[in-house]
């Protein structure tokens, strides 16, 4: 897996992906020793709050960056807002009002919108072999995992010779190193030949996935990958210290479980892709993720806890990790931004619900009837995604064009059938294909 590393391009954006998660992991630890300082008992609602603050900037900046990230160099635009999300951990320590706070977050939330979809578009242009991009999407995760583990591990460090506001210098260190290490490669920009609009550029993304079957599939797999999520974020605190009676360090571990699980996932998924198709492989950890949720519900005890987290964190790993392959064989180069746009942006729209679900039903009717009623939405999702993407999804498509003129270079190699001409290639949506081949 880390030969992949020995693409400089790739290795740098690889390391400035991994400071930028350090430095976000210390300042979500400061955010909530700084929320207590400023609202004392009612930290808890203040961190509420900017968690919907940030989902809600998610969800609403992600396509509209989209549409200014094609008109912009990426190098510059990645540059641009790792310095914006620099100057805002600069001023964090400075608050002395909650809503403060709330500006903020909303303020680099929105840059970590912009940036995250676009260095995510980035890296299939670095990586164009398909198992190195496979072996990137491992190694992403992995990172991601393990910034859950080392950042509050670094942080309870770090407070024990300096104060929590010191934390937020660690974020601003990390965010300018991760600038100066895309500073240091060069991305290429793809840029189409057409002339857009805003309102084009900004729902292109959402309509080239609503439009692709597989991908509808992978909107529906979303879903069931934050019901699961969400019922370990939210309440794994509440099964290991309400319900068991153990303490915080039980709740770390337990936490733990779910992140080894998905750090196994992704250390075995290259291998595994290279055998079985991407449907399959994300199915399955679905199933994983559906039958975690129903075995949830007879869970007695933390020893049994440890391996059903495990397990969840294995599926999870496995249905979410190969979406970036699916986005990749689903779009243009141009194209790919709104399209990691979208993905970021309707993945976080599942989630800011099953938040919530997971959050409301297991304060009002218990935690066995929330994993049923999670794994309920899940198995739905696992359904729908089965109905969606067709198990005969090849990448080529033969396809007849009625709307184009003959002599038009798209056609070169086209036969005449009828009024048409019939060719194929593989396959994505763009402006000659604006629908998919069966469904028109």
């Amino acid at each position: 897996m880390l030969q992949v590393l020995a693409n400089r391009t790739y290795r740098h954006l690889f390391l400035a992906q991994v400071i930028a998660l350090i430095g976000t992991g210390l300042a979500t630890v400061a955010l909530g020793l700084l929320a207590y300082e400023l609202a004392g008992a009612e930290a808890g609602a203040v961190l509420g709050t900017a968690l919907a603050i940030k989902m809600i900037a998610y969800v609403g900046v992600a396509p509209v960056a989209a549409a200014f990230a094609e008109q912009l160099p990426r190098r510059t635009m990645l540059v641009c807002l790792d310095l914006a999300r620099a100057a805002v951990a600069l001023f964090l320590p400075f608050v002395t009002e909650v809503w403060q706070v709330y500006v903020l977050i909303f303020v680099l939330q929105s840059a970590s919108a912009a940036f995250t979809p676009t260095f995510q578009a980035t890296v299939p242009d670095v990586l164009p072999n398909e198992k190195e991009y496979t072996r990137a999407l491992s190694l992403s995760r992995l990172a991601y995992d393990l910034e859950s583990v080392a950042s509050p591990m670094l942080a309870a460090a770090l407070l024990t010779v300096v104060s929590f506001h010191s934390l937020f210098v660690g974020t601003v260190i990390g965010f300018l190193a991760s600038a100066a290490l895309v500073v240091s490669v060069v991305l290429s920009s793809p840029k189409t030949s057409d002339r857009r609009g805003v309102y084009d550029r900004t729902t292109r993304g959402l309509r080239i996935y609503l439009a692709t079957p597989r991908l509808r599939g992978l909107l529906a797999l979303n879903l069931a990958v934050s019901a699961a999520g969400s019922m370990v974020i939210v309440n794994t605190v509440v099964l290991v210290q309400a319900e068991f009676g153990l303490t915080q360090r039980d709740t770390a571990v337990a936490l733990a479980a779910f992140g080894v699980g998905s750090m196994i996932a992704a250390l075995l998924l290259p291998r595994l892709l290279d055998n079985m198709p991407d449907r399959t492989a994300m199915l399955a950890g679905a199933v994983v993720l559906v039958a975690g949720l129903f075995v949830g519900v007879f869970v007695p005890r933390f020893a049994l806890l440890l391996p059903l987290w495990l397990a969840i964190g294995v599926g999870y790993s496995l249905t979410q990790t190969p979406s970036g392959r699916l986005l990749r064989r689903s779009s243009s180069p141009e194209d790919r931004p709104a399209l990691f746009a979208a993905q970021f942006a309707l993945s976080h729209a599942c989630w800011l619900i099953t938040y919530s679900l997971a959050g409301w039903l297991g304060a009002t009717v218990g935690l066995p009837a929330t994993f049923s009623a999670l794994g309920v939405i899940a198995a739905a999702a696992i359904f729908i995604a089965t109905r969606l993407w067709p198990a005969d999804d090849p990448e080529e498509i033969e396809h007849v064009h009625d709307d184009l003129a003959a002599d038009h270079p798209h056609l070169a190699d086209a036969e005449r059938v009828g009024d048409g001409h019939r060719h194929s290639h593989v396959f994505v949506i763009d402006s000659h294909h604006p629908d998919w081949p069966n469904e028109r």
